[in-house]
């Protein structure tokens, strides 16, 4: 049992009411602070020990290529390529330096 707990049965037991409510905050702020101090300890122990790291997220979804709506309804591909791009972003470079 701590001092704090003991201070406080004490208190109690002496019919100080005022100061046992004092001493159980105390008692309760050690508490809780061993308790927060232990799980800190643990988490880092556990942070470097070459557990598997978790995915940050699902998976990104598969998007489909875009396409034209027809009147019917039915939806016609617009993209025939390999997704590169096909603007060459490199002209007018040599001249930007300039």
């Amino acid at each position: 049992m701590s001092e704090e707990v003991k201070n406080f049965i004490d208190k109690i037991a002496d019919g100080d009411n005022a100061t046992a409510g004092d001493a159980f905050k105390d008692a309760l702020r050690v508490k809780v602070g061993d308790a927060l101090d232990a799980h800190r300890q643990e988490v880092a122990g556990n942070l470097f020990n070459g557990n598997v790291e978790q995915p940050h997220s699902d998976p990104k979804p598969v998007v489909a290529d875009p396409g034209t709506f027809n009147q019917d309804g039915s939806v016609s591909p617009t993209l025939q390529q390999d997704g590169e791009a096909q603007i060459d972003l490199t002209q007018g470079t040599e001249d930007a330096g300039q």
